[in-house]
């Protein structure tokens, strides 16, 4: 047996070598096949049968596949799996190939290549989410982070030292991270949730990275674009260098880059981001986040931006006060809200559409979003008024002028296109006559061959005769083997020309059918060729509008946003915060939008509190006591809320808010280990602390909650305690510092702007009821038997924990050197054997009502029963 691969296998492993590191789809007439250990890995992927085809070096070859069809579904597995998928096509008709031979093989090649950060599909992407492809550039000492979302054409680039890359990445949340080779960036991008891919170094050559964009965006140079670094040139050369690589001939139409500056926006850590949950929840997912309570936005665009404007709130006082101002009118016309959010509501995603188009991806559908976009556009740019605020009125310029492509596109496209072009009948009767005369014709020819049929019929005395069709035979007659021998024999034999023999039918043609079917087959050819042509007409139309049409649709979108912000405020009884340039921090009955929309749900009220962390200029830092299950997390993170919320350009949930702009909030809340990098959970707790004390400034926000709980009392304490001191001190920051550490309460009266504030509790024959109000004082004890007993200790461990407890109290009050001492004096603790468990208390006998109770089975009982058992049990009581 020679081991020399066939012709189609050697075309398929030179192309597999072409393209290392992804599956190859290797396309096979309506099937995406695949081979060797691309097979075997697929299928366990994908669980989809693996077989076999032929052999290679003496052994079988592992095959799988996958429909052509139903592909968006398989590489939406793939990539979520962390696989990218090179595509290659037949690049031309099998009837070519075998004119030039039986050994000729069908020219393919790779069309693209599908990687995570490269998405543009619908059924692959999240509507209500960017999909970023970031780049990462040294250039000697100067760094840059570039993003891209190939599917909205957004494209921004900032300078980036490598210590703001993790907080940077956090915020974007790419789906696909582009270094350099050797740059070890793994557990950067691990923890970015993004695909790390190597490319190498000469992508991130900045010459070469000039040629690259200059190509990209068709421009002889890219003075008119601003001036940038190196780095930040080689950042954004890489992403066009990859997008050359990945999407082959066709570039998508991305926007001219902007650039983003480290200092325009609050800076949040990747810490605090997953603290506050602020995209997505602690336990995975979009519900339970910020965003997800919040989001009202009636369109994609408008989702997105917002989780945009929630992952980065600004620091510039005119944005944010032109954004309120916009909320403002919105919330104050009910009316005009609910018109703008109801003509919002029926906005398809244009950017998306647009970029699908541009990559020849797209179909009629997305020409029916664009239509259909930038009609609802003059809709509701008719609605502002001239005396709208900034924000609004700039955003309705925007709106209009798109008139006549609105008028192609309505006269060319039927009201509801299909999906995709190459099966025709999208293009509306009456827009082009040379199509609507060919249709004619093809339909036409339908009717003939049905009224052929009934005559052909009638002719062969043959009711059952059929007229089909299939690819193979175009059109033919078929009817029973039965009937067949008549229309086989003189005189019928002389019209009726047999074809085929199947195992049940057999098949005729007529001298006069096979004429038919020339004409009706060209007809619809050539109607499906005029079809392509005119979508061609009207994608070229809509792609040079691109930057027009790019602007409505991010007009739209800050304008749902608005309204939506409006509708949330209306609805939610939000107000309008004070933002200044003071270090003010006061916020009356302020609200955790998360928590309180949960406790709606349960038709539960949440109790408001208040938060004053300035007296005058004077930065303030409070010191807040209480025990777990209060609510101080709670307290902690609304604060941090409304401060984003507020920068956002949102109302906020409080009753009055005056908030002096916060250029950095840190959140270090709750307990949690990285032991993938050999971290405790100490430790994870005093990088992220040192993390806060050596970035923050006197602008800062700081949420501290139990530092120093994960290590031995005292050290804790003591680390707690100097902790505090820095942030008066040397930070001079703005800080809420939650602790059981009683004792820190006596800074209070040793450092300025430092105040004591508790959250109350109260007993109640030894339960304790948490009021979730937050009060200046300390707190004068932490409670934390009574929450271990509402957690389901058993009581005996209660009780003996409640003993030790007091003898404990008791020893510090008589002055003992350590609890040791005091630890040493109690049974528990002796060297003697541990002690039983304590002795049930003895259980009150049972009343004569609930002895009876007791034998009684409610599932046995009729409705009769059950009347007379209440009134046996009256009797008893």
């Amino acid at each position: 047996m020679s081991d020399q691969p066939t012709p189609m296998m050697a075309q398929y492993l030179a192309i597999r070598e072409a393209n290392p590191g992804a599956l190859l789809f290797y396309r096979m007439g309506d099937f995406y096949e695949m081979f060797f250990d691309d097979a075997v890995s697929a299928a366990a992927a994908l669980d989809i049968a693996l077989t076999k085809r032929g052999t290679h070096q003496g052994q079988p070859i592992p095959m799988c596949g996958v429909p052509v069809h139903a592909a968006e579904s398989y590489l939406l597995t793939l990539i979520r799996k962390g696989f990218r998928v090179a595509i290659a096509e037949q690049m031309e008709d099998p009837a070519e190939a075998k004119k030039r031979g039986s050994k000729s093989v069908v020219a393919r090649d790779v069309v693209r290549l599908v990687t995570p950060g490269t998405l543009t599909e619908e059924t692959l992407l999240e509507a209500r989410r960017h999909n970023f492809l970031a780049a990462f550039a040294q250039v000697r000492d100067d760094t840059a982070l570039a993003w891209a979302d190939i599917s909205t054409g957004a494209f921004r680039v900032m300078a980036c030292p490598q210590a703001r890359l993790a907080p940077e990445l956090a915020r974007i949340a790419p789906r696909e991270l582009l270094v350099a080779e050797g740059a070890r960036l793994e557990d950067l991008a691990e923890e970015a949730g993004a695909a790390l891919t190597e490319l190498p170094q000469g992508s991130f050559e900045s010459t070469a990275a000039v040629r690259r964009l200059t190509a990209l965006f068709k421009v002889e140079t890219l003075d008119g674009f601003g001036s940038f670094s190196r780095a930040e040139l080689a950042a954004m050369g890489a992403i066009a260098d990859y997008l050359e690589l990945t999407q082959k001939s066709q570039l998508p139409l991305l926007r001219l880059p902007q650039r983003e500056q480290i200092a325009g926006a609050m800076q949040i850590d990747a810490a605090t981001r997953r603290n506050l949950e602020l995209t997505q929840a602690l336990s995975g997912g979009r519900d339970g986040s910020l965003l997800a309570s919040i989001d009202r936005t009636a369109t994609a665009a408008g989702a997105r931006l917002l989780e945009r404007r929630i992952s980065a709130p600004s620091r510039d006082l005119d944005t944010i006060r032109a954004r309120h101002d916009a909320v403002q009118h919105l919330a104050e016309d009910a009316g005009l809200t609910a018109d703008l959010r109801e003509a919002l509501s029926r906005v398809p995603d244009m950017d998306r559409a647009l970029s699908r188009l541009a990559l020849d991806r797209g179909g009629p559908r997305d020409l029916g979003a664009i239509r259909s976009g930038l009609t609802q556009a003059i809709t509701v740019a008719g609605m502002l008024q001239d005396d709208s605020p900034t924000l609004l009125r700039e955003a309705a310029k925007d709106l209009t002028g798109h008139e006549e492509l609105i008028d192609l596109l309505d006269d060319a496209l039927i009201a509801e296109p299909p999906l995709l072009a190459r099966d025709g009948g999208f293009v509306a009767s009456g827009f082009d006559a040379d199509l609507d005369e060919t249709r004619q014709l093809r339909d036409e020819g339908r009717g003939v061959i049905a009224r052929m049929q009934g005559e052909y019929a009638e002719l062969a005395g043959v009711a059952s005769l059929k007229m089909k069709h299939n690819n193979v035979l175009g059109y033919f007659i078929e009817t029973t083997a039965t009937h067949a021998q008549k229309m086989m024999a003189p005189p019928l034999s002389e019209t009726f020309i047999h074809r085929q023999t199947t195992a049940n039918q057999i098949r005729f043609t007529t001298v006069e059918l096979s004429e038919l079917e020339t004409r009706i087959v060209n007809a619809r050819d050539r109607a499906l060729e005029m079809e392509r042509a005119i979508f061609a007409r009207l994608r070229e139309a809509v792609l040079t509008a691109a930057a027009p049409i790019g602007q409505a649709a991010r007009a739209l979108a800050e304008i749902d946003l608005s309204a939506a912000f409006a509708d949330l405020a209306t609805g939610e009884g939000w107000t309008r915060p004070l933002v200044d340039d003071s270090r003010a921090f006061r916020i009356e009955a302020g609200r955790h939008p998360v928590v309180e929309r949960a406790l709606k749900r349960k038709a539960e009220s949440f109790v408001a509190n208040d938060c004053a962390l300035t007296e005058g200029e004077t930065p303030a830092i409070w010191l807040l006591t209480g025990p777990n299950m209060a609510g101080k997390s709670t307290f902690l993170r609304q604060n941090a809320l409304i401060a984003i919320l507020a920068q956002a350009g949102a109302f906020v949930p409080a009753a009055r808010a005056h908030i002096g702009l916060v250029s950095q909030l840190f959140s270090r809340v709750g307990a949690a280990d990285d032991l993938a990098r050999g971290r405790s959970t100490f430790m994870v707790e005093m990088v992220e602390t040192a993390a806060i004390l050596n970035q923050a400034d006197d602008r800062a926000l700081v949420i501290l909650d139990e530092i120093g709980r994960g290590t031995a009392t005292w050290d804790g304490l003591s680390i707690a305690w100097a902790v505090m001191e820095n942030l008066q001190a040397v930070n001079r920051c703005r800080a809420l510092f939650a602790t059981h550490y009683h004792e820190l309460t006596a800074l209070a009266a040793k450092l300025d702007g430092v105040e004591n504030a508790t959250v109350a509790v109260r007993e109640w024959e030894g339960e304790v009821i948490f009021l979730h109000e937050v009060r200046k004082g300390a707190a004068d004890r932490s409670y934390g038997v009574q929450v271990a007993r509402l957690a389901g200790l058993p009581d005996a461990v209660v009780t003996r924990a409640r003993d030790i407890l007091n003898l404990l109290e008791s020893g510090e009050r008589e002055g003992a050197v350590h609890p040791a001492e005091i630890i040493d004096d109690l049974p528990l603790f002796r060297a003697a054997p541990p002690p039983a468990a304590a002795p049930a208390a003895d259980k009150p006998r049972d009343s004569e009502a609930e002895a009876r109770l007791r034998d009684i089975n409610p599932d046995a009982l009729s409705p009769r029963e059950a009347l007379d058992l209440i009134y046996e049990l009256k009797s008893l009581s």
